[in-house]
């Protein structure tokens, strides 16, 4: 459904661009430039005025009934939607895409990128902590201990996290200042006010949508 919503989606937008591209160029003097055929052409403005309305009933079709949240990884924003209403609009921090070798294991790799696709909401936390799994003590060149109780950390995650499965989590961070970037190891970071909003609007079973 995800890649079905993208594809309508963006012939959506595209046919509006055509569409703006039209009604503008009819305020510009012949004198400037040759005017496309599609503008003189009455009937085909027509067309994709009709054909954008169909692609909007479309996409309408396939928009969740509920509440649900969807997350734009290269414009690094996440938004809350009810009903073809925005609830929030909110600036985050998606995966880098990073590469790491897994020591001692070939080629295997871990890959820093958010995953694309369609989730939901599996679990709802507070004041949660951070187990740090063996990548972040690699990536420090550390020792990864063999102690579970030196893999916790407490304050670094906010006071709300949302999880959506495989250990990956939408929640809050020390960095604001890197908002609106691709710097995290998959989850999605938000600020702490809006990361509140997020948990206050969602609840367990709240679809999510990344791409």
């Amino acid at each position: 459904m995800t890649r079905t919503l993208i594809m309508l989606s963006t012939v959506a937008l595209g046919l509006v661009a055509i569409l703006f591209s039209s009604n503008s160029s009819q305020f510009q003097t012949s004198s400037a430039s040759v005017m496309p055929p599609m503008v003189r052409d009455q009937a085909l403005l027509d067309d994709l005025h009709a054909r954008y309305k169909n692609v909007s009933k479309q996409l309408t079709q396939f928009m969740p009934r509920q509440t649900y949240i969807l997350v734009d990884t290269a414009r690094n924003h996440l938004y809350v939607i009810r009903s073809q209403e925005v609830l929030l609009d909110a600036l985050a921090s998606t995966g880098s895409g990073i590469v790491l070798d897994k020591p001692g294991e070939g080629n295997n790799q871990w890959v820093f990128d958010t995953p694309r696709g369609e989730f939901s909401v599996q679990s709802k936390l507070t004041n949660p902590v951070w187990v740090k799994p063996d990548w972040a003590f690699i990536e420090e060149g550390l020792m990864v201990p063999k102690n579970p109780a030196e893999r916790v950390e407490q304050g670094v995650l906010g006071e709300y996290a949302l999880g959506f499965g495989k250990g990956y989590f939408i929640h809050g961070t020390l960095y604001t200042r890197l908002l609106g970037k691709n710097v995290t190891h998959g989850c999605i970071r938000l600020n702490d006010n809006d990361l509140k909003s997020v948990y206050q609007l969602a609840r367990v079973g709240t679809p999510i949508m990344i791409f």
